[in-house]
């Protein structure tokens, strides 16, 4: 057996797979994200310990047997968080999120460098970790003054489970301290901001071991001595494990909280200037490219809180028959963007409001704005030179045929939906849990699951949707101009 666990903003997730990575069963423990001020966001790592625990206890309680024969744990997480702590492994204070965009100002300056850009193939974005650390140290001195290790998110659980400072390359390409290319920690680039190599975790690849469980946790889970814990993955790496998203050209799009357009790479292929991210996969000698916007669902769960629906009575409202755009434009920037405009104070907007612009027209556009933001990243893909002929669907707004519809006409391209199954990031952690404990052969584990459906693009409505888009695409610099 083999375990896996995601780290998400909302929960942590444990997903158990057996040798043939048939899935036995899954639990979760949820915590909330703080935002103490507009443009911030962040979490107590404490909580994250007490998520794991929860959804262990979940999986204990109705399998307790299968939890007994694990033999390695994969680990997966959100991206860039800054989690602080001190010669003694004490946290200094709550971890800074992915969302979090506070270190504007330091992001643009660390940009500004050239090194910056040339050893991690990436602009430097506001939610990456290393401004967050100059942040830090401009605006709380006593607590960066202390500062031993920085730890990824998922990291931070491992010190746990492990009792090492461990990360891997697919995680620790989003600090803006890693040589992409050379898959090692720059010693300019930390030098630049204040830090060293000596505050870094050590770094293994993905697949490779990351670390054994510690005797008093096993026990208290029911397992035996020596459980393998897997380099892991960042959550979208580990997503792209669990889909067989590891082959030249293969993509996926998730519509999850953030919205990510993901391209497997055999080889490193960076173009910042598109804000396209070029970041290490989980498995070696291997890349990717990803268009990142920062509000997916969380644009249709906000649009929920304000109109009292939920998500799913909203979307519901829609039928499943794509519909023409109307007049109204969404931009769903509400934490700002990355990619393609890498702006931390844009904010999101609807436009071409009347009178007639009822609450089902709204839902419309909020997805349409998500589709269009997704095609803005396809946009970003296509310039950074990789072209994609089709794209497989996951995440929790994958579930609304209508959104997926939009989706594919929005990019022009036929959106395949994996049959009945989880193939997100637990899973694919598990997978990497399998492979690091086993020493399987990662092309024979990581595969693509089964077809269920597959979108095509509406042709029908393609022109109507492409001009859509080009008025979306008009709004941007008006909106930024304003603000």
């Amino acid at each position: 057996m083999y375990l896996g666990l995601d780290l998400g903003t909302s929960g942590v997730k444990a997903l158990l797979i057996d040798d043939a990575q048939r899935i036995v069963g899954s639990a979760a423990g949820a915590m909330d994200v703080s935002r103490p001020h507009p443009g911030w966001s962040e979490q107590d790592p404490a909580a994250w310990i007490r998520a794991t625990e929860e959804a262990v206890a979940g999986l204990k309680a109705s399998h307790p047997k299968e939890l007994a024969a694990v033999r390695g744990i994969g680990l997966s997480g959100h991206m860039h968080g800054a989690t602080l702590i001190d010669a003694d492994d004490q946290v200094l204070r709550p971890c800074i999120l992915w969302n979090d965009t506070r270190s504007y100002a330091q992001a643009a300056r660390l940009d500004a460098d050239p090194q910056f850009r040339a050893l991690t193939g990436n602009i430097v974005f506001p939610g990456f970790t290393a401004p967050k650390l100059v942040w830090v140290a401009e605006n709380e001195p006593d607590i960066f003054a202390k500062v031993a290790k920085v730890l990824l998110p998922k990291d931070f659980l491992r010190l746990w489970l492990t009792g090492e400072h461990i990360s891997e390359m697919s995680d620790s390409a989003g600090t803006s301290w890693l040589d992409t290319g050379k898959r090692a920690w720059s010693d300019a680039l930390l030098e630049a901001t204040g830090m060293t190599v000596s505050q870094m975790p050590s770094l293994v690849e993905g697949t490779e071991v990351g670390g054994t469980l510690k005797a008093e946790i096993a026990a208290r889970w029911g397992m035996g001595a020596g459980v393998v814990i897997a380099g892991g993955a960042g959550d979208n790496a580990a997503s792209a494990c669990g889909m067989g998203t590891i082959g030249e050209g293969h993509a996926f799009v998730s519509l999850g909280t953030s919205g990510v357009l993901f391209a497997a790479n055999a080889s490193y292929l960076p173009n910042p200037a598109s804000a396209v991210h070029a970041f290490c996969h989980a498995l070696p000698n291997t890349w990717h490219q990803m268009g990142v916007i920062l509000s997916a669902t969380d644009a249709l769960n906000w649009h929920a809180g304000v109109t009292g629906k939920s998500a799913a009575e909203l979307t519901g409202e829609l039928g499943d028959t794509l519909k023409a755009p109307t007049s109204v434009t969404f931009l769903p920037y509400l934490s700002g963007e990355r990619t393609p405009h890498n702006d931390a104070a844009i904010r999101g907007v609807f436009a071409g409001l009347g009178h007639e612009s009822s609450r089902v027209v709204l839902t419309q556009a909020v997805l349409e704005g998500v589709s269009f933001a997704i095609r803005d990243s396809l946009e970003a893909l296509k310039s950074a030179g990789t072209t994609l002929s089709r794209v497989t669907a996951i995440g929790g707004g994958s579930r609304s045929r209508y959104w997926l519809r939009s989706i594919a006409t929005a990019l022009n391209l036929p959106v395949d939906v994996p049959a009945d199954g989880d193939f997100g990031a637990a899973f694919g952690a598990a997978r990497l849990g399998l492979v690091a404990a086993t020493g399987r052969d990662s092309l024979t584990v990581f595969t693509p699951p089964a077809t269920a459906e597959t979108v095509e693009p509406d042709a029908a409505l393609r022109d109507a949707y492409e001009t859509a888009y080009q008025r979306y695409r008009r709004l941007y610099p008006a909106i930024r101009d304003a603000y």
